[in-house]
């Protein structure tokens, strides 16, 4: 353990034991930690927690978006490394996008995280205070707190998949922030391991695969893990999460001119999805200093998407973009 923030309520119950501690001060010892809420606790108990290593991520920059709903944030770790955030602003509701690691092993050539390369993982406690911190700022200005979540920020959470999965555990818990299982996505670039365990966990958590190729020499252009993780093997391990916790999968494809935005890419998307459990995601591409492709026009997005409307058995939508003239939206994210 890094710090106690990094324990899901199971753990801080163990590690009180541990210590000789009664577990039972353990809801208290959590409403502490992840609600910031006043207790009364013991005094041993006090001296036990006031030993433990704390920590609050330090704001280095805010950008707010002239859409006027999103605000990117520059955070610094406790080693003075930086991660990047996003709050973002619908109808109703708030949502954070948040990194899991410094950088990404993953290397896709048009996000600005996988051209920064890998740095290290995050803790569960610096992926919780992502939250927190933006709680904070949601609180200054008496709105209501984050309802959704997106682990689409910096980094490939399966690569990190423990810390992630007891990170979404402390926040989902009905003694701290509860928030609702179903109010989270995880992306993926198509970590099939990572797939295949999350599969196994007993959450309704929404998984999001990048497709981005329709074969594995296009995909592979774009994505150098297709090397060891191919569209047909990617694929089935989405129908075998979609099987096992009964849901769609997300596939997202990232629409770049001349690229992958062709009628017969998406023709040839479609009978490749048609019949799967899955909802397709299209993105425009955003742009990043260290790739030279364009976004397609509208015109072409809206034909895109068309063409798979007709030719595919499954829905499809078009993101939505949000912050991207701060850096702020997807593939944008760097420190």
């Amino acid at each position: 353990m890094n710090s106690v923030l990094d324990l899901p309520f199971t753990a801080l119950q163990e590690a009180l034991e541990i210590e000789g501690l009664n577990p039972t001060h353990a809801t208290k010892v959590f409403q502490f930690l992840h609600l910031q809420k006043s207790v009364e606790l013991p005094p041993k108990v006090r001296a036990w927690l006031a030993e433990q290593k704390q920590f609050v991520l330090n704001e280095v920059r805010s950008t707010p978006s002239g859409d006027g709903v999103t605000q990117k944030f520059l955070l610094q770790l406790p080693d003075r490394q930086d991660v990047e955030s996003v709050l973002m602003g619908f109808s109703g509701r708030h949502t954070a996008c948040l990194s899991s690691q410094v950088g990404c092993a993953m290397g896709c050539v048009f996000c600005a995280t996988g051209q920064m390369g890998f740095r290290r993982h995050l803790t569960t406690g610096e992926i919780v205070s992502q939250v927190y911190f933006i709680n904070e700022q949601l609180r200054a200005r008496n709105e209501s707190p984050v309802r959704n979540l997106v682990m689409m920020g910096m980094g490939e959470p399966l690569h990190n998949f423990q810390p992630v999965i007891d990170a979404l555990d402390i926040l989902t818990d009905t003694r701290g922030l509860c928030i609702g299982h179903s109010h989270i996505t995880i992306s993926t670039v198509g970590h099939i391991p990572g797939i295949l365990k999350l599969a196994e966990v007993p959450r309704s958590y929404h998984l999001s695969v990048s497709l981005h190729g329709v074969t594995d020499e296009e995909r592979g252009a774009l994505i150098p893990v297709n090397k060891r993780w191919p569209i047909a093997d990617v694929l089935e391990a989405c129908r075998e999460y979609s099987a096992k916790r009964d849901q769609h999968v997300l596939i997202a494809w990232t629409l770049i001119a001349g690229v992958n935005d062709s009628d017969d890419h998406a023709r040839r998307l479609a009978e490749l999805l048609s019949g799967r459990d899955i909802h397709l995601n299209l993105i425009p591409l955003n742009p990043t200093d260290g790739y030279s492709e364009q976004p397609p026009s509208e015109e072409t997005v809206a034909r895109f998407h068309e063409l798979i409307r007709c030719h595919g058995t499954f829905p499809v939508t078009v993101r939505q973009k949000r912050g991207i003239d701060v850096g702020a939206g997807c593939g944008q994210l760097a420190s």
